[in-house]
């Protein structure tokens, strides 16, 4: 069925497919975890059942998230063995242990106290349930250390020799852990995992703001995560430009294949490129839009500085131009969007109408998924644009793949397509069910009716309150 067909493109699909899937529950529950710990705290703060019922709410789509980034990453770590297994022992010196670092450290600090998180809110005392809390939070945010440190060795090499076996051996630890690409790796990456949770819970919110806009708990998730997206948004566009000129200095080729720069500026600037088709037989890009000037003044922060073109680069190390040039503009058209949407939000607050404002609410539903968008556009155009090498300038990917025929890894393939598609389509249907029905509050500390009061909203009946509790309030989960 698979004759002719390329094993090292089917198992680079491969992994492409089952990484993308993977990479949607820690983008998410890496943010969702801090989240839930914020929620936490603040119930504890300040008594107010709302952040107690949002907490309820919300720890169980995460714990259905976790469990299906833990599956997810499981089934990526043996393609490993059996796909990439000349990958896997030139490097395994340094990436194994590194691997196991992760797991000792971050997986188990999240699985020993995810029970106690999800399970002891009435079971243990406040202050031991919040630790729990903490440490998990703790933990994912360890796991994104340690995986994206292996992620950007691959991209940076950066403290190994080479064995007389081939082997890439360890010889500063603090050199590879910390190694060139990696600070701006991990900040730009939990940054968006942060925006990715704030525009999820935010669409949530205001999905049910638009269903009654007396909902206190909608009404706290839906503030709360503009808050976020308002100070977060503007940080991950500063942390992107500082990622991409750490890029420019270590690989300046992916840098021009993101720009579609194929001809290095000798005379002039070079041009912004925002729109236009990459040609790379003839090595130029077609019906291009561009701005004079701007993508040297990005890149070198000077109006003729010189960026390198691919073509100072070998024609068969490029990357493929296409997806990372595509890739990287929907990334960044996203991210200000989602700054757009910041600052709307920012100017509906003060002006106190951001809970009447019915085009934000509607803005706010329509953009929940987009952080995943961003993510996966990110992910394609980091990866992509480090190919033809697994290990950047050192070890081609066409030199790292198994011995193993096209049909095996295809039949894997299709089954993987299957199984993901059925599994994880039922756990996804489940985390949108239960966020499609609204949350309720039974509020006993400050009357919830203040900010609709100060808004010029008249309260509803779910909303009366009687001797300083509330007199009636919606149930559900």
């Amino acid at each position: 069925m698979f004759e002719g067909f390329d094993p090292v493109l089917l198992a680079r699909i491969q992994f492409a497919f089952t990484v993308s899937f993977h990479f949607f529950f820690p983008a998410f529950t890496i943010g969702l975890a801090s989240f839930l710990a914020v929620l936490n705290g603040l119930h504890l703060a300040t008594g107010r059942q709302v952040y107690r019922t949002l907490f309820q709410y919300w720890v169980k789509i995460f714990a259905v998230s976790f469990a299906m980034g833990v599956v997810s990453g499981i089934v990526m770590s043996y393609q490993f063995g059996t796909n990439w297994s000349v990958f896997s022992d030139r490097t395994g010196p340094i990436l194994g242990p590194m691997m196991a670092y992760e797991v000792l450290s971050a997986f188990f600090l999240e699985a020993g106290f995810l029970g106690v998180m999800l399970f002891g809110l009435n079971r243990v005392g406040k202050g031991l349930h919040m630790f729990a809390t903490l440490m998990v939070a703790i933990g994912t945010l360890g796991s994104a250390f340690w995986i994206l440190s292996v992620n950007s060795w691959m991209h940076t090499p950066a403290g190994y020799g080479v064995a007389a076996n081939g082997q890439f051996v360890p010889e500063d630890w603090w050199a590879i852990v910390f190694n060139p690409s990696f600070p701006y790796r991990l900040a730009h990456t939990v940054l968006a995992a942060y925006l990715t949770t704030a525009f999820v819970v935010g669409g949530v919110g205001a999905l049910h703001l638009l269903r009654d806009r007396h909902n206190a708990a909608a009404r706290t998730m839906f503030s709360m995560a503009l808050w976020m997206a308002t100070v977060v948004a503007p940080a991950q566009i500063f942390m992107g430009d500082a990622h991409g000129l750490n890029t420019l200095e270590h690989q300046p080729m992916k840098i021009a294949a993101m720009e579609g720069h194929f001809e290095t500026n000798r005379d002039g600037g070079m041009p912004l490129t925002l729109f236009g088709i990459p040609d790379m037989e003839a090595g130029r890009m077609r019906n291009a839009i561009s701005i004079p000037q701007v993508g040297s003044l990005i890149l070198t922060h000077s109006l003729d500085g010189e960026v390198r073109g691919l073509d100072q680069f070998p024609r068969e190390d490029w990357p493929n131009v296409w997806i990372v040039f595509f890739t990287f503009r929907i990334m960044v058209g996203i991210g200000f969007a989602m700054l757009g949407i910041g600052l709307w939000s920012l100017v509906r607050r003060f002006r106190g109408s951001i809970y009447e404002d019915r085009w934000l609410q509607r803005a706010a539903v329509a953009m929940a998924p987009s952080g995943f968008a961003a993510v996966l556009a990110g992910w394609m155009t980091t990866e992509v644009g480090r190919q033809p090498y697994t290990v950047y300038g050192l070890l081609r990917t066409a030199e790292s793949h198994s011995p193993v025929a096209a049909s095996a890894v295809g039949t894997s393939l299709l089954a993987f397509i299957v199984v993901y598609f059925v599994v994880f389509g039922a756990g996804i249907y489940y985390i949108l069910r239960t966020m499609g029905k609204a949350p309720s509050v039974f509020e006993t500390g400050p009357d919830p009716r203040e900010p609709i009061r100060t808004a010029g909203i008249t309260p509803g009946p779910a909303m009366d309150v009687a001797d300083g509790a509330v007199a009636g309030a919606r149930t559900g989960a």
